[in-house]
């Protein structure tokens, strides 16, 4: 008999309550960490995630709070709010935890997780992942997922307002 799933609030982990989090978590084996914006959710977002989940035994997904989004990406973003989006993100089966963050990069959450492993999107090269001095410091990996062709957020906007 499989174990019932989390519920997706149970996954999202307040920041000041990631240290115990993250030692129920490393306990599982391999920690594997990726992050974004997720605004609209899109069959992009999910194969990351999804080729992020396989390269370990837990995924923990940096989200970036609402003002982040907006500095990163402009005014009009993000178009869910963070409590709307981490819920969706955290729903999906291969997500064990989803913690927020306040910052333009990842680089704190990052060295405060310490992955095993940290993947990214193929728009990045090695040299431009932010935190890869620190997993790889540790003797982890960097592991960049292909895009998917025209699916992004931008894309799926630019679509909706044309009418297509």
């Amino acid at each position: 008999m499989t174990a019932p799933a989390r519920a997706s609030a149970d996954k999202i982990v307040p920041r000041e309550r990631l240290g115990p989090a993250l030692a129920r978590l490393r306990g599982r084996g391999t920690v594997v960490f990726t992050n974004g914006c997720f605004d609209l959710l899109h069959v992009g977002h999910l194969r990351l995630l999804e080729s992020a989940a396989r390269e370990g035994d837990v995924l923990i997904v940096g989200l970036n709070r609402d003002a982040s989004v907006r500095r990163l990406k402009g005014p009009g973003r993000p178009l869910l709010p963070f409590e709307e989006r981490a819920r969706l993100v955290a729903a999906l089966e291969v997500v064990d935890a989803v913690v927020g963050f306040d910052a333009d990069t990842p680089a704190d959450l990052v060295a405060e997780i310490a992955p095993d492993v940290l993947v990214k999107g193929g728009d990045w090269t090695p040299g431009t992942v932010v935190g890869r001095e620190v997993v790889e410091a540790r003797g982890g990996r960097i592991v960049l997922v292909p895009v998917v062709p025209d699916r992004s957020t931008t894309a799926l906007v630019r679509r909706i307002l044309k009418g297509e």
